[in-house]
């Protein structure tokens, strides 16, 4: 393997698993108080959501309308909803709710690791896609490496969003007692398949630079698809015991997460 890449693989599973330690940082709260709120929960719910369909929009559709046309963006789009939208199906008849972390064997734990993957691995093929272009043009410099300025948008944007799903994770465990060190172990090994879904993309997109704009296109597709039949729906799940059903605390945090990345799009 060249040396080039195998410093660009490794600077990508950095910035994979760094998203997924973000999602440690749900559990933080609980180390202060005993519970969260159904409204932050929600409004964090929907700054998730603003910051995923807008990093996947500003970022991943514009960048892959520049590489390729818009019938290989298009193409790359349904494939990333056809993956997630048949993996979900697959995994329906298994439920894994995190109270079942604390409570599995190691077999278990593989097959839990499995459901996982298929949640959280498109947020790590968003990040290793938006490295497409790492050290090939402008951007910021880091360890030697010119990283573009989208692979660092998309890894704050990831990060951000992880903390939400952090939070979703820690909840049923402080129900049950579960140690404050463990919490956060628990929230980033629901992430853990990240660091290798953008590894995993990095590799692709790099030794086939054809298919860059379908890369592009698949990574925003999962990603905008997760948000409008996971995320979205989880928040209107957990607000609809407030006034409303919630629906004003969703829509705050969909406004912040969508100015939070509005830098994205003029960049």
């Amino acid at each position: 393997m060249e040396p080039d890449l195998l410093a660009g693989l490794t600077l990508v599973f950095v910035a994979g698993l760094l998203t997924a330690l973000a999602t440690g940082l749900g559990a933080v709260p609980f180390f202060f108080v005993d519970d969260v709120s159904d409204r932050t929960n929600v409004v964090l719910w929907g700054l998730a959501s603003g910051i995923m369909v807008s990093a996947s929009t500003f970022g991943l559709v514009f960048e892959g309308l520049a590489q390729g046309t818009p019938a290989e963006l298009a193409l790359g789009l349904l494939a990333g909803v056809a993956l997630v939208v048949v993996s979900q199906r697959v995994l329906s008849d298994i439920e894994v709710h995190p109270r079942h972390y604390e409570e599995a064997d190691y077999r278990k734990l593989l097959l839990i690791l499995g459901v996982l993957t298929v949640h959280s691995f498109p947020e790590g093929v968003a990040v290793g896609v938006s490295f497409a272009d790492l050290d090939l043009g402008g951007g910021v410099s880091l360890f030697g490496l010119t990283v573009p300025v989208l692979a660092v948008f998309m890894t704050v944007a990831i990060s951000i969003h992880n903390v939400p799903e952090g939070v979703a994770v820690s909840i049923p465990l402080r129900s049950m007692g579960v140690s404050n060190p463990r919490m956060v172990w628990w929230a980033v090994f629901s992430s853990l398949p990240q660091p290798v879904g953008a590894v995993v993309a990095f590799y692709f997109v790099r030794i086939a630079r054809d298919l860059l704009a379908v890369g592009f296109g698949f990574a925003a597709g999962a990603m905008v698809y997760l948000v409008l039949a996971d995320f979205i729906p989880e928040a209107r799940e957990i607000g609809a015991g407030l006034p409303g059903g919630g629906r004003r605390e969703l829509a705050f945090g969909l406004a912040v997460g969508v100015l939070v990345m509005l830098p994205l799009a003029v960049v």
